[in-house]
């Protein structure tokens, strides 16, 4: 990995991407429905989306057991590479979890089918000492430019200091943090690092704060350094809530960098952060402390022809109780921000 290609990664995400998480389509049995698949990864070049992120939490940590971690991912930049124009470059990014050989051999595999980037959980490193996550962090980053991620305490992500966040974003290869703990005041820590380790310009932050999308992408990020302040702002958005109404999520985000540009946030924009927080809290199930968070995304690609079921590789996971209810609710309310038509104008040749 030369560093003429960690700077091109780079510069890829700090124009500002939408990169969906990528779903698993599976069959009636819990098997790979590679037609689907492939029909999703179709779905999102059309949509416009920026890049794709593949065998992360929307794609269900559980392909690393059954032997799909590699197929999945092929099966992905396969598509994308057919799929989209010559001259039209996604940023391909790969979910890289677990100890540091097993993630050390996950980002030699999605660096070996081309993969920009991975993005790493440490969620198996749960209460390990900040030096050790570092240390992990660095052995990562040697094999793949890496991208952070601050999981959600909620589905098993951990605590992470501002310090600890200004030692990562100093890491060489460090191109990009997810910051995606759903707490305002985690999120600040995340700001606070990047700019203590003044790494501002060349660690871009992307939101999946999937509880306030919106306003991450229009907030400017201010915090004093040497007296003086840095203003950070979000470049884009890696997000489980945007593998679902895509091409709307595309918009939102062109609306959003628009605005930001502009420095004038309306109350429009703001009233926008509400809706899409409150399609999300159905989305992903909320109200049952996120049981149903992936098969409520299956739940509106179902309905819309993407996937034949909702089917998880774990028979446990399915919708919460009233999550079906809660879908109805805001496919109602919020129907302009659906894409329905979109995908029904296009289904048949996604799976063809």
């Amino acid at each position: 990995m030369t560093p003429e290609k960690v700077a091109h990664v780079r510069e890829l995400l700090q124009r500002g991407l939408a990169i969906p998480a990528h779903p698993l389509a599976l069959t009636s049995e819990r098997q790979l429905d590679e037609r689907r698949q492939r029909a999703l990864s179709r779905y999102y070049v059309d949509a416009g989306v920026g890049g794709l992120a593949v065998g992360v939490h929307t794609t269900q940590f559980a392909i690393r057991e059954v032997g799909l971690y590699e197929p999945v991912l092929r099966l992905a930049m396969d598509a994308v590479r057919e799929w989209a124009p010559g001259d039209r470059e996604l940023a391909m990014v790969a979910g890289i979890c677990g100890q540091t050989a097993q993630a050390v051999a996950e980002a030699r595999t999605a660096h070996g089918l081309g993969y920009h980037a991975g993005l790493l959980s440490l969620a198996a490193l749960r209460g390990q000492r900040e030096d050790a996550l570092i240390a992990h962090c660095e052995a990562v980053a040697r094999e793949i430019p890496l991208i952070g991620f601050y999981l959600q305490a909620a589905v098993g992500g951990m605590d992470l200091s501002a310090e600890f966040w200004a030692r990562f974003a100093s890491i060489d290869n460090v191109v990009a943090i997810k910051v995606a703990p759903f707490h305002r005041y985690r999120t600040l820590d995340v700001v606070r690092g990047v700019v203590m380790a003044r790494a501002e310009k060349r660690v871009s932050l992307y939101t999946g704060n999937d509880d306030h999308i919106v306003l991450d992408l229009v907030t400017p990020f201010t915090v004093p350094r040497d007296g003086e302040p840095v203003t950070v702002r979000f470049r884009g958005g890696l997000l489980g809530h945007w593998s679902v109404w895509t091409s709307s999520a595309v918009r939102i985000l062109d609306q959003c960098q628009a605005a930001a540009k502009r420095g004038e946030v309306d109350a429009q924009m703001l009233a926008l952060d509400s809706r899409v927080t409150d399609c999300n809290s159905a989305f992903f199930d909320v109200a049952n402390d996120f049981h149903g968070c992936i098969a409520g995304c299956h739940e509106v690609l179902r309905r819309q022809g993407l996937l034949e079921g909702i089917w998880c590789l774990d028979p446990q996971e399915g919708l919460g109780q009233g999550q079906k209810d809660a879908i109805d609710r805001v496919y109602a309310e919020h129907a302009d921000l659906a894409d329905d038509a979109f995908v029904a104008a296009n289904l048949s040749r996604w799976l063809g």
